[in-house]
């Protein structure tokens, strides 16, 4: 096996692909599949194991060369090892070996196009769910990933975005507020909808996600060395802060305080951290975990009574503000006064990394929104529609469209 390839750091990044891959099945499918109704939650661990095998074929057959492969403008890459066929496990990357920068990079992709499902369950088609996942993975997610890290105009301007603001994030946010407002609201939205119906379940997707999210921001600096283990620190930290701050809101508002709630505290603080987990400190994580749960905390309330957009488990005023918020406010945060490490491009002002990273996340929504209006709008005109009947949706997705039960009580 050539030097180039550091057995530490292979030994880490195997581990924290597998972490990956466990924040999405079972993780995430287990958090949403808790706050749906007990006759969908079925449908939703459907949703998120079927996207999760579509968009890794995706980025086997042609998504990784053209995230990685060789820029054309710094708007695409080139169809480099289809098949993963020049890959082998002596060739490197780094310190790693390509084949797992490669598969580690695939397990980001697939749990993209899985988050966007929490914004339209419980009435959407599972032939609108698979078909929309794969072209939002093809035409969203890998352009961006592209434009951000792998070489793309956005990483010539500098913008600094350590495990996933932009691709992720800041679009899974854009096009889940399209897709709920293309979809249209449940049956019952706003005042007759039923509450989650397993919190414990939820709980449990939300732990597993956490531990993941150790993998998914622990392993973006590709070593064993310091940055995995600070990124891991604040990663905790952010997650922790943002869980009681949100459970300190409800006890204020509500005078009670919810476990639905502290976890999605929790996912809030995990999302706005990960684009800065390389850049601050964990005074930095700190600040930005109470600041983004409060944020994302009454965010919903806008989104849902204000503006009346049926997101149904919160997937833009979580994940994608949670985002956005790390990616903006970590030119602060990447300060020395929080003890932060600087920028890309040294030198540059504070006002300019903010103008850079505020054009990265207009970029990457925009782009997001338009291509999930157009993909779905498209679904709308076939034959069936992107809605299943009505009479399926008062039935419930496990037993109308999949013929199963979650419960046979």
């Amino acid at each position: 096996m050539p030097s180039a390839i550091d057995t530490g750091d292979t030994a880490w990044i195997l581990t924290a692909t597998t972490f990956v891959l466990f924040m999405t099945l079972p993780g995430l499918a287990m958090y949403y599949a808790g706050m749906v109704t007990s006759k969908s939650v079925l449908s939703v661990a459907i949703q998120c194991f079927a996207i999760a095998a579509i968009a890794s074929l995706i980025w086997l057959i042609a998504g990784y060369g053209l995230a990685y492969g060789e820029s054309y403008g710094g708007v695409i890459g080139s169809l480099q090892n289809p098949f993963f066929l020049e890959i082998a496990e002596t060739r490197a990357r780094g310190t790693i070996p390509e084949i797992l920068f490669a598969i580690f990079q695939m397990t980001f992709a697939m749990t993209a196009p899985a988050i966007i499902v929490g914004a339209y369950v419980e009435r959407t088609r599972f032939s609108t769910v698979l078909i929309f996942s794969g072209v939002w993975s093809l035409l969203v997610y890998i352009p961006i990933c592209h434009w951000v890290w792998g070489g793309g105009w956005l990483n010539q301007w500098g913008v600094m975005d350590f495990a996933g603001g932009f691709a992720l994030h800041a679009a899974v946010g854009a096009s889940a507020l399209v897709a709920a407002l293309v979809v249209g609201q449940r049956l019952g939205f706003p005042n007759r909808l039923s509450p989650p119906h397993n919190p414990g379940m939820t709980a449990a997707g939300a732990g597993m996600m956490w531990v993941g999210w150790f993998g998914f921001n622990g392993g973006s600096g590709f070593s064993t060395e310091a940055h995995a283990s600070i990124a891991i620190a604040l990663t905790h930290v952010s997650a922790c802060a943002a869980a009681l701050t949100w459970i300190a809101l409800e006890r204020l508002i509500y005078r009670r305080t919810s476990l639905i709630g502290m976890v999605t505290g929790v996912i809030a603080g995990l999302a706005a951290i990960t684009p800065a987990s390389g850049f601050t400190s964990p005074i930095g994580a700190l600040l930005l975990g109470i600041f983004s749960s409060a944020v994302c905390f009454f965010a919903i309330g806008v989104v849902k009574d204000r503006l009346h957009i049926d997101d149904s488990l919160n997937v833009f005023a979580v994940h994608g503000l949670g985002g956005i918020i790390g990616l903006l406010l970590l030119p602060i945060l990447a300060l020395e006064i929080f003890w932060g490490f600087g920028y890309t491009i040294p030198g540059r002002s504070i006002a300019a990394q903010f103008g850079v990273q505020a054009l990265g996340v207009a970029v990457s929504m925009l782009w997001a929104a338009l291509i999930s209006f157009l993909t779905l709008q498209i679904l709308t005109r076939l034959p069936g529609g992107i809605r299943v009947d009505p009479e399926d949706e008062i039935v419930g997705l496990d037993l109308a469209i999949h013929g199963e039960r979650g419960y046979d009580l």
